[in-house]
This record gives structure tokens, C-alpha cells and sequence, in this order.
């Protein structure tokens, strides 16, 4: 078992790299996604509004919901396995041709007065899984257009973006709705092409040159190699480890929002303004976050940011009021945007380029898993005692969680190894 983090090949870098404000390169990538990633979450409301107001059931509304996020438990592994073994460029072009394609025929359906819930299951799966695989196979990419030095600013670009698509699409896909039913869909599939135009202008390899394989191995191999690479290093297991456990506490306190603003008589809107001011300060943490990397450290960072947490949630079962509420929730996203950036650097500067497909997925299922896990969690937990109790044995469980981070990275071993 290594207990020491390597340092695989990276991009060649010249004397003096190209800034990343002026890589061609590295904006049609990250300009394509961002478009790309606002029509994702456009259709992900549009799927909820259409189906919901044109049944009345929510239990229909529920199973195109559960369509739309079963492959990123399902499909995740498969796909960093057949990333790294594809041509990227070749993979990113399918994968936005058919989600093109895809919410194209909804956006058709709808407009001509057809609703069919088998439809918009198979095409929220279908687009769903393009996404899975179109995310690692981008941020992949990333890694062979920009200089090693760069990569922790690329990461906080791209987190930021994700963040901003969060804040944005939604909101927009709901406008978009009130215009008219199919326009979400119509908006997503003008997205997804103008991430496919963007991609034909990048001129350079987006993997590093390996000679084809003489006897392919079998998917499963491949799987299961990318396992062995992440458990093989110590520090990069530990960190997805933090991850995994903090991810379940976020869904309690998620959920605990809305039960906290409910039950002291507050409006919907509470809800809304909170979220609002987590999704901004989360943007601001992401876009921060390679300044933090350079002057503290990525470990550092993860011990900061979970004993950050484990002060912080706890307070939020006793916060007095909605503003107090929000400068909580916004300074824990604050902290979630600076840790998944260091994380995902982390993740990238250890992971040779042949296996970056399947380490990003196996980081992916775990924060999928734990979350899923987490939202099971949050029911019971906020069902079975008092609001605010459970949000303080959250603090609780959160305090344990930054001990261990503070023992696995606070060591002069961890400490030679960054």
C-alpha cells in the first residue's frame, strides 16, 4: 500500500504557459460545458413542471426524477472505464449529439401536444448517462490543455461553473416553462450543440499519446483496476473517505432547511432565499479556491474546511432567524466550494492520464452513494426526534469526521507527500 501520493506525467508545459484566460483550448472547453451544464439543469426542472402539470401526479413526476438520476449510480463506473479506453474527443462529440437529439424529440413532442411518460423516462435516463460521461471525459481533457502549475485554477473554473449552472439553470428553466412547455427542452438542445460547435474548434489531443493495446482487457479489469489505483493511495483514499461521510450529513441538513423554516411559520420563499445565498457563496468559494490552494495547501484546506463544518452545522439547529440561517448555510457552502476544488486537484495531480476516467468515477459514486444514503438518513433521522436535535448530533458526528481529518493530514508524512 503506498503511503505516498504520486506524481504521474502531465501535460508538457512550455517556459511560460499560455494563462488560462487566453487558452483557446481550455474556454472552448470550458464554454461548451457551461452552456451544456445550464441546459442540463434546465431540463431537470422541465421534466418535473411538465410531467407534474400535465398529470397532476406526483408519482409520475417522481419516476422521470429517478429516471434522470439512477445512472449516476448505475452508469458511473462503466463509464470511467470506457472513458479512459475511448477516443475523448470522440466521446464528448457523441455524447452531445445525442443529448441534442434526445431533449430535441421532447421539445418536438411537447410542442405538438404529446406527453408520453415512457418518453421522457427513457429520455431523461438516455441524457442522464451522456452527462455522466460527458463530465469525465471533459474534465479529463481539462488536464492535457492546461500545464500542471495550472491545473488547481482550471479545477476552480470548472467548479465554479457547476455552481453557476446551479444557480442559474433551474430558475431559467422554470422561466422558460412559463413561456412555454417545450421551451427547457428546445433551450437544452441549442446547449448541447453549442457545446458540440465548441468542441470542433479544440485542435489539440485531448489524451496523452499511449500505443493501442495488444489484447484489450475486459471492462470489468479495467473497472477494478481503477479501484486498486485509488485504494493504493493512502492520502487521496482518506481524502474521498471525508468526502463520502460529510456528503450524508449535508443531506440531513439540507432537508433540515426546510423542515427549520416550515415549522417556525416561515414561507416557501425562506427557503428560496437561503438556498440563493449557499448557491452564491458556494460559486465564491469555487472561484476562490486555487487562491487558498497556493497560500495554504490542499491539506490544510481539507482539515480547515471539515473542522469549519463540524463548528458550523450544529448552529444551524439554533440559529434565531432566516438571516441567520443564511449566513450559515452560506458560509458552509463557502467551505464545500474551496474542498471540492482542492479535492478534485487532489484527485487529478495523483492520477496517471490513462486512469483519469475511472478515478473521477469512483470519486463520483461515492459522493452520489453517500448522498443517496444521506437523503434515506435525513428522513429518519428528522422523523424520528426533534429538528434541532438531530442538527446538533449532525455537529456532532461532523466533530468526529474533522478529527480524523486532522489526523490523517496533519502529519509530517502527509505533509512531504503533497
Amino acid at each position: 500500500m503506498s503511503e505516498t501520493l504520486t506524481t504521474p506525467g502531465a501535460p508538457a508545459a512550455g517556459p511560460a504557459p499560455v494563462p488560462l484566460g487566453r487558452n483557446r483550448h481550455f474556454l472552448l472547453l470550458w464554454v461548451g460545458a457551461a452552456v451544456s451544464g445550464l441546459g442540463s439543469r434546465a431540463t431537470a426542472i422541465g421534466y418535473t413542471l411538465l410531467v407534474y402539470w400535465s398529470t397532476g401526479s406526483a408519482t409520475q413526476a417522481g419516476l422521470v426524477a429517478f429516471a434522470a438520476l439512477l445512472p449516476t449510480l448505475l452508469v458511473q463506473m462503466p463509464a470511467g472505464a470506457l472513458v479512459d479506453r475511448w477516443d475523448r474527443r470522440r466521446t464528448l462529440v457523441v455524447c452531445n449529439v445525442g443529448r441534442v437529439l434526445g431533449v430535441g424529440s421532447v421539445a418536438v413532442a411537447v410542442a405538438g401536444g404529446h406527453v408520453w411518460l415512457a418518453h421522457l423516462m427513457v429520455v431523461a435516463f438516455v441524457e442522464a448517462t451522456l452527462t455522466v460521461f460527458y463530465v469525465l471525459a471533459e474534465r479529463a481533457a481539462v488536464c492535457t490543455v492546461v500545464a500542471r502549475g495550472q491545473l488547481g485554477a482550471a479545477m476552480s473554473a470548472n467548479e465554479a461553473r457547476q455552481y453557476g449552472a446551479g444557480l442559474l439553470g433551474q430558475p431559467g428553466g422554470t422561466l422558460l416553462y412559463t413561456l412555454t412547455r417545450w421551451a427547457p427542452f428546445g433551450a437544452a438542445a441549442v446547449a448541447h450543440a453549442v457545446a458540440f460547435v465548441a468542441l470542433l474548434f479544440v485542435r489539440r489531443p485531448l489524451q496523452d499519446d499511449r500505443p493501442p493495446p495488444v489484447n484489450r482487457p475486459r471492462i470489468t479489469a479495467q473497472i477494478a483496476e481503477g479501484f486498486r489505483f485509488v485504494w493504493g493511495q493512502l492520502y487521496l483514499r482518506r481524502a474521498l473517505a471525508l468526502l463520502a461521510a460529510s456528503n450524508v450529513l449535508f443531506q440531513v441538513t439540507a432537508l433540515g432547511l426546510v423542515v427549520i423554516v416550515r415549522q417556525d411559520g416561515g414561507p416557501p420563499a425562506h427557503v428560496g432565499i437561503v438556498l440563493m445565498a449557499s448557491s452564491l457563496a458556494g460559486m465564491a468559494g469555487a472561484m476562490t479556491g486555487n487562491f487558498h490552494m497556493e497560500r495554504w495547501g490542499i491539506r490544510r484546506i481539507i482539515m480547515t474546511v471539515n473542522v469549519s463544518w463540524a463548528v458550523l452545522m450544529p448552529l444551524i439547529g439554533l440559529a434565531p432567524g432566516v438571516v441567520t440561517l443564511a449566513v450559515l448555510y452560506a458560509l458552509i457552502s463557502y467551505g464545500a466550494g474551496v474542498g471540492n476544488v482542492a479535492g478534485i486537484v487532489y484527485q487529478v495531480r495523483t492520477t496517471p492520464d490513462r486512469l483519469r476516467g475511472r478515478a473521477g468515477s469512483v470519486s463520483t459514486l461515492l459522493a452520489a452513494g453517500s448522498s443517496s444514503l444521506g437523503a434515506l438518513v435525513a428522513g429518519v433521522a428528522l422523523d424520528a426526534v426533534d429538528t434541532r436535535t438531530a442538527l446538533l448530533a449532525v455537529g456532532a458526528v461532523m466533530a468526529v469526521i474533522a478529527v480524523f481529518a486532522v489526523l490523517a493530514f496533519a502529519g509530517p508524512t502527509a505533509a512531504a507527500a503533497e
